[in-house]
């Protein structure tokens, strides 16, 4: 993806000259820099600074939701209490499962990442609404406060789901933390709506949506979630917040109510939300497989539409929660069918992922090994969903720490694995500095262990009959538990250490140039950090985002290869080649 290509006309040398690179430096003028003052970031609509702003936060609530999780590992660290009421502990973990999902692992990769990257990668200047997409921001904000506000006058105790009867009649501040829930679904709604827009009406030309990055692909198909499904949790919350208030009913069997018709309320939202969470890592892993191997893609319209057919599945598997709720057994076996389809596009893509690695010159940085660690973890986390799948082994894993494992395995193994792999293939771009490597990799290999050391451990817990949620414990898990709870203490060194060289990086790291990592799509083809407006002119695509089979890149300049491997020996715009049979683009900005 290119912005204008002219044939090179060269003289044949006796001699081959060696290559003279030119340090990258720079750009004087860039969305960090211009314009100035922390009022141009309160009112900016510049979607990389608001990216950037949601990054910062969603950080900060995944460094609250991650200390929560370590105190409540290390209160099981023996059966009995070691520093933690039980109250307490139902607090912690509700508040770590409530920030965790709704203020960090949703938002995470479309609002932060994907606010940042998918105008510069359809090569387009701004989000469709750019007023919206600050909205969503403060919306954000709001919502974040009246969670914040429930962690400080009294927390919650009835696990980040809210189940009815504990959410209403337990006490503490329920209706602040729901109310701060439903606000949330706004700030998701606003993006997915502008990300819908911006992906029909402001691709660069010549760029259908079968040459749109798959990173785009995924976006698009997780804001079409976002919409539709966000609604019916706000409904939700408001209902819950009435039957706490007012005690209408609508919940409680003793005056005509159901609390199942809440869970079925719930999980229509939350089991698609599952997937407002991964598939933006998937497409993440997509962009990264790529560009590490240096290969074309294999498999890009599968993939393509795999995304849409997991967006479409996610919205009819929520009674896979419910097995044991009393549903009947045809609606269970219905829902028990959908469990296993939905495998069918995940698998699709972990295939063709490891088709595209196949031969290809894979550079292990760090990028790499994160998207290697997602397709370890995320395959285990898909595998056991087939167990739970199953309604026979279901009835003997549901509510135990198998669920547990499986779901941060998903999660955690996979989106946050994704995010992660995407923050350091991203990180040159948007702050012009290189991290140093040797720590990066360092600090993924203290994350794999210790994530596969706390979360495979609550397998084998789980399969042994070990409840979740239980503050106390009988002996016989005291080892298994005390092994997971210092797995967690090496996952949280991993993070601490990245957090140092990241942060160091900022303003220490060797200049990146426009494209260290030699990709191939429109981001890289403008400074690092981007300039405020992304592109001068108006880009052209004459090459695919994958395109490696066609073109070859050091970073600054793309080569066309040999004209054998290009169909009738032209490229895209029906252009020739020069005498060596190699054609130049030139990036001009």
């Amino acid at each position: 993806m290119s912005i204008y290509t002219e044939p090179i006309r060269q003289t044949p040398a006796p001699t081959a000259r060696p290559t003279v690179r030119v340090k990258p430096v720079m750009p004087e003028h860039h969305y960090l820099n211009s314009p100035k003052g922390i009022m141009s970031w309160i009112y900016t609509v510049d979607h990389k600074r608001i990216g950037l702003m949601y990054f910062f936060a969603i950080m900060m609530f995944f460094t609250i939701g991650g200390i929560f999780a370590l105190l409540l590992r290390t209160e099981l660290l023996h059966p009995e209490r070691d520093f933690m009421t039980a109250r307490t502990y139902n607090q912690f973990f509700t508040l770590h499962g409530a920030i965790m999902v709704f203020l960090f692992i949703i938002p995470s990769i479309p609002a932060a990442l994907g606010n940042f990257v998918l105008p510069l990668m359809i090569g387009a200047k701004d989000v469709a609404f750019p007023k919206l997409n600050l909205a969503s921001w403060y919306v954000y904000v709001v919502g974040s406060l009246f969670a914040v506000f429930s962690i400080v006058t009294g927390g919650v105790e009835t696990g980040w789901t809210f189940y009815t009867p504990y959410s209403t009649t337990t006490n503490g501040s329920v209706i602040s933390m729901t109310l701060g829930v439903f606000i949330l679904g706004f700030s998701s709604i606003f993006t997915g709506i502008n990300f819908i827009v911006t992906v029909h009406k402001l691709r660069a030309p010549g760029m259908t949506f079968f040459k749109m990055p798959l990173m785009v692909w995924a976006l698009y198909a997780t804001a079409i979630i976002q919409v539709l499904a966000t609604p019916v949790l706000g409904i939700t919350m408001v209902l819950l917040i009435l039957e706490r208030a007012l005690g209408i009913g609508i919940f409680d069997p003793a005056m005509g109510g159901d609390p199942v018709l809440y869970q079925h309320f719930f999980w229509f939202y939350s089991h698609p939300a599952v997937y407002i969470m991964i598939l933006p890592g998937m497409g993440i892993i997509s962009e990264l497989i790529s560009a590490m191997s240096h290969k074309k893609i294999f498999g890009y319209t599968p993939i393509a539409y795999s995304s849409l057919g997991i967006a479409l599945i996610s919205f009819l598997v929520w009674g896979h929660h419910m097995f044991t709720s009393g549903q009947s057994e045809l609606s269970a076996t219905i829902f028990s069918f959908l469990t296993f389809l939905v495998g069918i596009p995940s698998g699709i893509k972990v295939f063709n992922w490891m088709a595209t690695l196949y031969k290809g010159s894979i550079s292990f940085a760090a990028p790499m090994l994160y998207t290697l660690t997602f397709m370890f973890t995320f395959t285990i986390g898909g595998l056991t969903g087939i167990f739970l799948g199953a309604l026979s082994v279901d009835i003997h894993l549901h509510d135990t720490y198998f669920v547990v494992a499986h779901f941060h395995y998903v999660m955690m193994g996979g989106t946050v694995m994704a995010f992660l792999g995407g923050i350091h293939y991203w990180w040159p771009k948007i702050w012009g500095r290189m991290y140093d490597e040797f720590w990066a990799k360092i600090a993924c290999a203290f994350v794999f262990v210790g994530f596969n050391m706390t979360f495979f451990t609550q397998f084998i817990l789980g399969s042994k009959g070990m409840p979740r949620r239980y503050y106390s414990y009988l002996d016989q898990y005291q080892p298994l538990h005390g092994f997971s709870s210092i797995g967690s203490y090496i996952l949280g060194l991993g993070f601490v250490v990245m957090a140092v060289y990241l942060i160091h990086s900022i303003r220490n790291g060797k200049i990146a140039g426009k494209n260290p990592w030699g990709a191939l799509t429109l981001e890289w083809t403008i400074s690092s950090p981007p300039p405020t407006h992304n592109f001068d002119e108006t880009p052209k695509l004459i090459y695919g985002a994958y395109d490696y089979d066609r073109v070859m890149t050091d970073g600054e300049n793309i080569t066309f290869k040999d004209v054998t491997t290009v169909s009738n020996g032209d490229d895209h715009n029906g252009n020739g080649h020069n005498g060596n049979g190699s054609k130049r683009a030139k990036i001009e900005n």
